[in-house]
């Protein structure tokens, strides 16, 4: 996973004081800049509502702390002299655990005035677990609590000396296993320095090509299906690992691999919430795949709490997703999706609590869609963005944002993985005001749809090939939370994204038919949707017997020539969504508000699944779905 925080931070102090220079993408609507150059939108009477200015709690950037040696230990300046609270910390010792974490100190320190002091020469004799003061260096984590009692995030650093101290280099995230094929595996991982690091692995060396702090080494000319150790080296300092490449396209193993989603701050207080993440739930689940020996892991959607409209604060809340999985990545991929929460949004104060809002802009720099995908490295090989859809308003410039990096396609052994993003472009007050144009949530727009129809007939083509998974956010048939919306939106077709002011041309519904008949009337491969935004778990049999439209439905239905089931998992940790009733609820089984972990279980052309709680590793649900 990749971490351009500065970038971000620069683009979103261009935003936030509305620069002249920026360019309004030509499809929204009614969105302008008024006589001082700033961004506003134009109501129909005229009425400008101004962008509404939410300045951030903190931001990635305080919360890393900018440390510095003392002659006692080290200070962290949280560049906020109004701040106040506690510091937990302690040392980490990786020799005495493959998932180490830190081993928290008997006494907590004081935030004052932003800063604190971390005493290391007083975890010393029996305290000294990690040997600082015979080697004169070591690794201390931390966490920073608020004076509300609410955490904020975790972190970590590298020291060297026995007093005074230094700050030496760190590997403050990751390392995380990336885009692994049977032969290669991208490996990122993020410094507290720009510095350039290496990778050992299979006695070869790989390194960047120029100093950063933002670090993905690509590790290629492996052999299939073969655990390598390897060593990441920062500075003077090195860690060591390994991983799994995946086996020959099509030699059908067996394996397992898991599915969740939905991990934003849940209540209950402690871990449950760090600040945007359900921290606990997360390492749970993180442990359970572990238990598991699951092969890859795939999370789509609402990581976050998000909808922040300071891209700084949201990449704390990233951070700090990603520090959950962190004890676990280095061994095991985790490929993730966009959800409604990832929004980063403009926000428009007309009056109301939440404003008219819309994807952020310039999309290249500053969109949802790119401070997502400066946080991950997942496949690039999906469509680019809407640009050039026959409801462009301008095909010559770039009014769409990007698809780079949030709809992708993979393959491990017999399995492929098409993800889609089900909130692009996503203006979170469309429906109920369209006037600002933008994208719906649930819906899948023309060049992504049209891209999804050649993945499915490319794996459908593909005789390495055997089982093939579709997962997006959204459900396309909700049972708990989101039948108002998703793609539902309670059986009215009307709802569709607006473009420069126009509706597109197909609803809700149709569009999600159109995507029902590419993966099932068009596919014999495609096993099961994945899927989550509603907090809870359920599998629906979805079929020619299926109710799936309202009764007095007025446009042509769509006839299903097989079974497929949609697996819903949205209950990694965010509050939870009790079931409503629908047309298709006969075909409702399994429903659970517990949080689960689903694990899908491939014995060569065989295909099953089990659902598991990760809190208590009891059995929830389980299903055959390929003899």
């Amino acid at each position: 996973m990749k971490f351009k925080i500065a970038s971000i931070l620069a683009v979103s102090i261009l935003i936030s004081s509305c620069s002249t220079s920026q360019e309004i993408p030509a499809s929204y609507s009614n969105i302008i800049k008024n006589e001082s150059g700033e961004l506003v939108f134009k109501n129909d009477d005229g009425t400008e509502f101004p962008l509404r200015k939410n300045d951030p709690t903190f931001t990635l950037e305080q919360m890393l702390g900018n440390p510095t040696g003392t002659e006692k230990g080290i200070i962290l300046d949280f560049k906020n002299e109004e701040f106040r609270g506690q510091l937990h910390y302690g040392f980490i010792n990786f020799e005495d655990a493959k998932h180490a974490l830190p081993v928290y100190f008997k006494q907590t320190a004081r935030i004052e005035g932003g800063k604190v002091e971390i005493n290391i020469a007083e975890m010393s004799g029996k305290y000294d677990m990690i040997n600082w003061e015979e080697t004169g260096r070591g690794t201390l984590g931390f966490r920073v609590m608020a004076s509300n009692g609410h955490f904020i995030t975790d972190g970590r650093v590298n020291f060297k000396g026995k007093g005074p101290f230094e700050v030496d280099e760190s590997l403050i995230l990751g390392p995380f296993i990336n885009q692994l094929t049977h032969n290669s595996v991208v490996i990122s991982f993020r410094t507290l320095n720009e510095s350039k690091c290496e990778i050992i692995c299979d006695k070869k060396v790989f390194s960047d090509k120029k100093s950063t702090k933002v670090h993905e080494i690509k590790i290629e000319g492996l052999e299939a299906n073969t655990t390598y150790p390897y060593t990441v080296e920062f500075g003077e300092n090195k860690r060591s690992f390994e991983f799994k490449t995946a086996p020959t396209p099509g030699k059908r193993s067996n394996f397992t691999f898991s599915y969740a989603s939905d991990s934003r701050a849940g209540k209950g207080g402690g871990e449950r919430d760090i600040y945007g993440a359900n921290f606990y739930m997360v390492k749970r689940i993180m442990a359970a795949n572990s238990l598991h020996n699951v092969a890859f892991m795939q999370f789509t959607g609402d990581l976050i709490n998000g909808y922040k409209t300071n891209g700084a604060e949201e990449a704390l809340e990233y951070y700090n997703w990603f520090r959950a999985i962190e004890p676990f990545s280095p061994y095991l991929p985790t490929y993730v999706g966009m959800g409604n929460h990832e929004a980063l949004m403009h926000q428009f104060n007309n009056g109301e609590e939440y404003g008219i809002t819309v994807d952020q802009f310039p999309f290249e720099t500053n969109s949802a869609e790119k401070l997502f995908a400066d946080f991950v490295t997942n496949f690039s090989n999906g469509p680019k963005s809407e640009d050039g859809a026959i409801y462009d308003p301008y095909p010559k410039s770039k009014d769409f944002p990007p698809y780079d990096e949030t709809v992708y396609s993979y393959t491990y052994d017999n399995v492929a993985v098409i993800v889609l993003n089900s909130d692009y472009w996503y203006a979170p007050s469309l429906a109920g005001n369209a006037k600002s144009s933008g994208g719906l949530h649930g819906y899948i727009m023309d060049n992504q749809l049209e891209w999804l129809k050649k993945e499915v007939q490319k794996f459908e083509e593909d005789a390495n090939i055997d089982h093939v998974f579709m997962t997006q956010h959204t459900p396309c048939f909700p049972n708990g939370g989101h039948v108002r919306d998703d793609m539902w939106y309670n059986g009215n077709n009307d709802f569709r994204p607006f473009v420069a002011g126009k509706p597109l041309a197909k609803g809700i519904i149709e569009r999600r038919d159109e995507i029902l008949d590419i993966i099932i009337n068009q596919s014999s491969k495609v096993r099961a949707i994945l899927t989550g935004d509603e907090h809870n778990y359920a599998k629906t049999e979805v079929g020619p017997e299926t109710i799936i439209y309202p009764v007095d439905y007025p446009l042509p239905k769509l006839k299903l020539s097989r079974t497929i089931y949609q697996i819903n998992n949205g209950s990694a940790g965010a509050p939870y969504y009790a079931q409503e009733q629908t047309p298709w609820t006969p075909k409702v089984t399994g429903f659970s508000t517990q949080n689960v972990l689903v694990l899908f279980d491939v014995k060569g052309k065989q295909l099953s699944m089990r659902v598991i709680n990760p809190d208590t590793f009891e059995d929830v649900d389980k299903l055959k779905l390929v003899e």
